[in-house]
């Protein structure tokens, strides 16, 4: 077992270390800014200048194609607390559009009071994720609808009583047929609520800037950019979605879970407990860093309650640097940067 634990663990130092690597030898721009355009991404209709190509964070694609009847159909579904087994609860009950895509509270509450196993992530941007959940048990969005609504801690009802509240409504049952030619299922259900989740994609700032506007962000802004390269926080956040790519041990250089008591059927065990594998012990999706200013608090266990200790303890976990606090200040202010423009 624990040759299995250590090959794991090397896996996870291997990636930091190449991640690393990258940082320094491959992802330094140019000195100067250039008039020179890349290709333009036919699935975003943007071009990223020639200087910022090789960047570790890629610009937010707008998207498309997506079938508005769907998403307006998903929108009300993600609001309608009918999908609760009391009538208490909606998607946006945790996942607040008006509050970064959370609740901001370190466990979610469902109904009867009941609280969740872990700090609900943020909704927005959730279509970029390779896979849903902290633990990733769910591949696809619509995967992940099905999941919180027969939780028994969450809304804890059954598709048979989601579908005969929402069937007594004319006006989404009209909806249905129109759209999917058929009264509510389970599967129409799903996709409406995924094909809305993945219209909340929120460019920022930080995306202006990776498109070539050279003022988007501030000088000390861009040099706490600079420091996230530097220390190697981009070895588990970059690519479109600053994280949300990967899966990543929590505590990679020193353990955080040390000392605590933990079981098999613990949330803090990560992937574990979903494929049972020693090597997948304490391993967590990364997530993505977009919005987070405003999704504290921090870490599946919500166990950072400020944007700077969260910086601080990944410094320390992941990165064994004891970050000076002036490096972590700089590094705040450019996650800012990474606040989607409409939900300032």
């Amino acid at each position: 077992m624990w040759k299995k634990v250590a090959a794991g663990l090397g896996l996870s130092v291997l990636i930091v270390v190449l991640a690393i690597v990258y940082v320094f030898f491959l992802s330094s721009p140019p000195e100067t800014e250039s008039a020179i355009e890349a290709e333009p991404d036919a699935s975003s209709h943007q071009s990223v200048p020639a200087s910022r190509l090789y960047e570790p964070i890629s610009p937010l694609r707008v998207p498309t194609g997506l079938d508005e009847r769907k998403v307006e159909l998903g929108r009300q579904l993600f609001h309608d607390p009918r999908l609760s087994r009391d009538n208490s609860v909606s998607c946006a009950t945790c996942h607040d559009l008006a509050r970064g895509g959370v609740d901001r509270l370190p466990l979610s509450i469902g109904v009867g009071g009941q609280k969740g196993e872990v700090n609900a992530p943020t909704v927005y941007n959730s279509s970029l994720n390779f896979r849903q959940f902290w633990d990733g048990r769910a591949n696809t969005l619509e995967e992940q609808v099905a999941g919180p609504i027969q939780n028994p801690v969450e809304m804890a009802s059954t598709w048979g009583e989601v579908l005969a509240k929402l069937q007594e409504d004319n006006e989404m049952l009209a909806q249905f047929r129109a759209i999917y030619n058929s009264n509510p299922t389970a599967a129409a259900v799903q996709n409406a609520i995924a094909e809305f989740e993945r219209s909340l994609i929120t460019p920022s700032r930080m995306d202006r800037w990776l498109l070539g506007e050279a003022n988007a962000i501030t000088s000390q802004e861009l040099e706490g950019y600079r420091l996230f390269r530097q220390h190697g926080c981009v070895a588990c956040h970059q690519g479109e979605n600053v994280g949300g790519n990967l899966f990543q041990r929590f505590g990679v250089m020193q353990d955080y879970f040390a000392g605590r008591q933990i079981d098999d059927t613990d949330p803090g065990l990560g992937r574990f407990r979903v494929t049972k594998r020693e090597e997948d012990r304490f391993v967590f999706k990364v997530p993505s860093l977009r919005n987070v200013a405003l999704t504290a608090p921090y870490f599946h266990d919500a166990s950072a309650a400020m944007l700077e200790e969260a910086v601080s303890k990944m410094g320390l976990y992941q990165l064994g640097v004891d970050l000076p606090k002036e490096d972590v200040q700089s590094i705040v202010r450019f996650l800012h940067t990474l606040t989607g423009e409409q939900l300032q």
